[in-house]
């Protein structure tokens, strides 16, 4: 039995002709530039304001509708997700000059981890700040407050098929 070495190359099972695929273009540099000015991305900041907009409103709306220790458990469970989302734009924002990929992925994952150990601390901290405290509120002010990225990201692309960007 013998071995063939493997080859790099990418292998079209379509085309077996071993000519490039006719449809495919590269693009100029022009046109690149083109493409990205077309790609308008969500602002970060605007996704924190956005969840700490919900935050507030699922916060009054609980303790009108519960009562106050409700009101303030939904609040916490809110702000365990505003904070550290906030603490890691601002440091990611800070890095925004980095122009090496390796290096700009690195303090992706660092800040990442720092949101997530924080939002933890926050957490686990909830029973020693807040007396009385309602974890199933709580958890519903966490929850609703971090679905915000994804309907932001749904409305992104809704509006975006809308004006046919995409």
């Amino acid at each position: 039995m013998t071995i063939k070495p493997r080859s790099n190359a990418v292998v079209d099972t379509e085309n077996t002709s071993g000519d490039f695929d006719e449809e495919f273009k590269p693009m100029t540099a022009e046109e690149a530039k083109q493409w990205r000015s077309t790609r308008k991305s969500v602002s970060p900041w605007r996704i924190v304001v956005w969840q700490l907009v919900v935050g507030i409103l699922c916060a009054l709306l609980a303790g009108t509708w519960f009562g106050e220790v409700v009101g303030v458990s939904v609040a916490y469970g809110c702000g365990a997700v505003v904070f550290p989302a906030a603490l890691m734009v601002r440091g990611l924002q800070r890095q925004s000059t980095v122009v090496q990929p390796t290096a700009a992925m690195l303090g992706f994952v660092i800040w990442e981890s720092v949101k997530i150990l924080l939002t933890v601390v926050i957490l686990v901290m909830a029973p020693r700040l807040i007396s009385p405290l309602d974890w199933l509120a709580l958890v519903v002010g966490f929850v609703v407050t971090m679905k915000v990225y994804w309907v932001a990201a749904w409305l992104h692309s809704r509006q975006r098929s809308l004006i046919g960007l995409n």
